[in-house]
């Protein structure tokens, strides 16, 4: 029985470094294997390179794992997103595996927006994102993790989520979150933890200062939506977000997004046009 459940996991990665030509950030290393692809990128900024990251399968069982390694190169600038959310299925009793990491170097941007994830009941899920950035590298990113899918009565009843987040600069730690989503567990109604809400996302942004704060909070959201808190961390803008619907979380961190974008990055928001299908 293990062998047949071996051999029916995906083992997929993908590798994807980025330079700077001729006043256009490129696509100079692509390496994939199994289920983890790229569409071609669009340039709708003209020298920053937006890119869709795909997964055919369209979802995530237990074993599978799913490697993502991204670096960009001094003077690059690349936008990272996805088509669609990501799911994490129903457990056969094995941990399905999302390791990424991402390097950004001195002089480089990287934006990494990828739509939210959906863990479904009973999954078993371990999520590790690691960023590291060269002084002098700007990035800005979010994660948003949707506890099953409340609108079609498919409540997270059971199941696990071991989640980190690390940024580091120039070897030192910026910002180290770990968050274990326990579906039997008091934190997911309790006051000091998800409060019966059922997403939680994150957004941090560096470069950033006062006035970066402020574009944040001033983007207003509904009481009975959710809670969004924003707050300044040396120059690390750090935003939370807790909601009932994941529709809740897009919309709001985009809007944080398309506020802070020219402060941080000096452009102007430049919407994938992705998130409007």
């Amino acid at each position: 029985m293990s062998a047949i459940l071996q051999s029916s996991s995906w083992q997929a990665s993908l590798a994807l470094r980025f330079v700077q030509r001729a006043g256009r950030t490129a696509i100079v290393h692509r390496k994939h294997f199994g289920p983890l692809r790229v569409q071609s990128p669009f340039y709708p900024e003209n020298e920053v390179c937006h890119l869709y990251l795909l997964h055919p399968p369209g979802g995530v069982v237990g074993g599978d794992q799913l490697r993502i390694n991204v670096e960009v190169e001094g003077g690059a600038h690349a936008l990272l997103t996805t088509p669609a959310s990501g799911k994490f299925y129903r457990s056969n009793g094995r941990v399905a595996l999302q390791q990424q990491s991402l390097t950004v170097h001195k002089g480089a941007t990287l934006e990494w927006l990828p739509q939210d994830t959906i863990l479904f009941s009973n999954s078993h899920v371990q999520m590790n994102t690691r960023v590291e950035l060269a002084a002098g590298a700007c990035f800005i990113g979010w994660e948003m993790l949707c506890l099953g899918r409340p609108a079609s009565d498919e409540l997270y009843e059971s199941g696990l989520c071991r989640q980190t987040f690390e940024l580091w600069r120039e070897g030192e730690p910026l910002f180290i979150e770990r968050a274990r989503f326990d579906a039997n567990q008091p934190f997911m109604q309790c006051a000091w933890g998800m409060q019966g809400y059922t997403v939680s996302a994150t957004l941090v942004a560096t470069n950033a200062d006062v006035e970066v704060l402020k574009a944040a909070r001033g983007v207003e959201l509904d009481i009975d939506e959710g809670l969004l808190s924003c707050t300044l961390m040396g120059d690390l803008l750090v935003c939370r977000l807790l909601a009932h619907q994941g529709e809740t979380a897009r919309l709001t961190f985009s809007r944080v997004w398309q506020e802070i974008r020219p402060l941080v990055v000096g452009r102007e928001a430049s919407v994938p046009r992705i998130w409007n299908t």
